[in-house]
């Protein structure tokens, strides 16, 4: 979660590297970039224990900011919900519940649904790295481990719990041992790389 500046700049920065951007400020063209700027930016000024009233100005904009381009691009991603190293492949019909939890480096095409299964309590918990192909849809209670890949328009209704894995299908079940760092920029990846080689 962010709190502080610092924690500011390295979520930007994460977001910057899995969506695979050169530069170090957005051209007016890369939109999917400016939206995510603008939700780290909420979650800053949200998040901040003592605001002063710059802050709560600024917060009051990027919140503004936030909400006409989720109705712009409909694309529904909350406040603290997303780890850092978010990337967002296309803006467009994406739905993430508020009560969600994703992990760090999550890559989501467009057409994904993570939210609640009626008549169910609990929403869905993602792990770090995982990879949400085009249409697919998470929903309800459910878990699912890291560095797992979900197929296009694959319907995730129970927990996956086998670390490294991709899935497809409805519902989705397992269609091979592959992780989901194929999908996730090698920067964000350095990390859990030399973790596994230790092991």
């Amino acid at each position: 979660m962010i709190k502080t500046k610092e924690d500011l700049k390295y979520y930007l920065e994460q977001d910057r590297l899995n969506l695979k951007k050169a530069g170090k400020k957005p051209k007016k063209y890369d939109i999917v970039w400016i939206y995510e700027i603008v939700l780290r930016k909420t979650e800053y000024y949200n998040n901040k224990e003592k605001k002063s009233l710059l802050d709560k100005i600024m917060l009051r904009h990027y919140k503004k900011k936030h909400r006409k381009m989720t109705y712009t691009y409909t694309t529904s991603i909350p406040i603290n919900v997303c780890g850092p190293g978010l990337s967002i492949a296309h803006l467009g019909t994406i739905y993430v519940n508020s009560k969600s939890q994703i992990g760090k480096n999550l890559r989501i095409q467009s057409g994904v649904t993570v939210g609640g299964a009626a008549g169910k309590d609990g929403l869905p918990i993602l792990g770090d790295n995982v990879y949400l192909g085009a249409g697919s849809k998470v929903i309800g209670p459910v878990k699912i481990a890291s560095n797992v890949a979900i197929g296009a328009n694959a319907v995730v209704a129970k927990n996956i719990e086998e670390d490294g894995t991709t899935w497809g299908g409805v519902p989705a079940k397992k269609i091979s041992n592959n992780n989901s760092w194929a999908y996730i920029a090698e920067e964000v990846l350095v990390n859990e790389r030399s973790g596994k080689d230790e092991k």
